[in-house]
């Protein structure tokens, strides 16, 4: 399976920027999809993840911002991001993973077998 981040780009705060992760490969052994981010100096954090089955989980700080979608014909994910702040720069990383339980939704970095190369985020104030 691979996977491949775009999108990214420079947005002033309050702002909007949408990110696409393009997946290719044995896309059948996958069941959840996520976006992670990894600000200067910072972990790696989750932002929000999905599973095939629709169930979502979002970081506290982008919820109601944020909205993470997937479709399943083209084998997409879709990060919608809104209200942007200053605090969302970050490189952002698509991650898959595989199971065979159609909505477990993994919680740590870990768990995801796939990342993608990672795609910049900037939001100015």
């Amino acid at each position: 399976v691979e996977v491949v981040e775009s999108g990214g780009g420079s947005a002033q705060a309050g702002g909007s920027l949408r990110l696409s992760c393009s997946a290719s490969g044995n896309i059948e052994s996958l069941n959840a999809m996520a976006w992670y981010r990894q600000a200067t100096g910072k972990q790696r954090e989750l932002v929000a993840a999905i599973t095939w089955g629709g169930r979502t989980k979002y970081q506290d700080s982008v919820k109601g911002r944020f909205t993470i979608s997937l479709d399943k014909v083209l084998n997409t994910l879709f990060l919608q991001m809104s209200s942007l702040k200053p605090e969302d720069t970050a490189v952002y990383f698509c991650a898959a993973h595989e199971d065979i339980r159609t909505d477990y939704l993994p919680r740590e970095p870990y768990e995801y077998d796939y990342w993608g190369q990672g795609t910049v985020v900037t939001v100015s104030s």
